[in-house]
């Protein structure tokens, strides 16, 4: 997963004004690590649904945080689940880092995961590219990886639900 999965994780909750739970069942999640290319892929139970849910607030909390709450929250999902950087290659993935102990719970891979994808962010000074949606009926997070920094909404329907509101309001301003 990266840091794009993360944000998919915490959106599945807070992005959505219609209230719909993305992740709120086994087969959401299963369909969800396949989708997201998570290479750790459990057949998803219950309990593992709600130990997934538990992590957006922290997540969301961590990517509106300051540059430097962000650190300490980083250290602390790293020290926490004793992450070792380490070389691996599987399924048809070449080289690349994993950091969580093996055989470490889904949760700790997301934490770990989404740890390591925010060092990059910190270290670039690149929190900007991290903000809430512009929506007023949203709470996701826009991860905005435009050259020119113009993303504002977190999903295809927030800005579209913003075009047909503004497009409303101009047409009653002519009448």
């Amino acid at each position: 997963m990266n840091l794009l999965g993360s944000v998919a994780v915490v959106n599945s909750r807070f992005s959505n004004p219609m209230d719909v739970d993305r992740l709120a069942t086994p087969e959401a999640l299963d369909l969800f690590l396949t989708e997201h290319g998570y290479s750790y892929i459990p057949k998803a139970t219950p309990a593992l649904v709600a130990e997934i849910q538990a992590l957006r607030q922290p997540m969301h909390d961590l990517f509106t945080s300051s540059r430097e709450d962000a650190v300490v929250v980083i250290n602390r999902w790293l020290a926490d689940a004793e992450a070792v950087p380490r070389l691996v290659r599987h399924d048809e993935l070449d080289w690349h880092i994993h950091a969580e102990r093996p055989g470490a719970t889904l949760a700790t891979q997301i934490l770990v995961e989404t740890a390591m994808g925010m060092i990059d962010v910190v270290r670039a000074d690149e929190m900007g590219r991290l903000s809430v949606c512009e929506d007023d009926a949203c709470e996701g997070i826009v991860l905005d990886l435009s050259k020119n920094r113009s993303r504002r909404y977190c999903s295809t329907a927030c800005g579209n639900r913003a075009a047909v509101a503004a497009y409303r309001a101009r047409r009653a301003g002519d009448q």
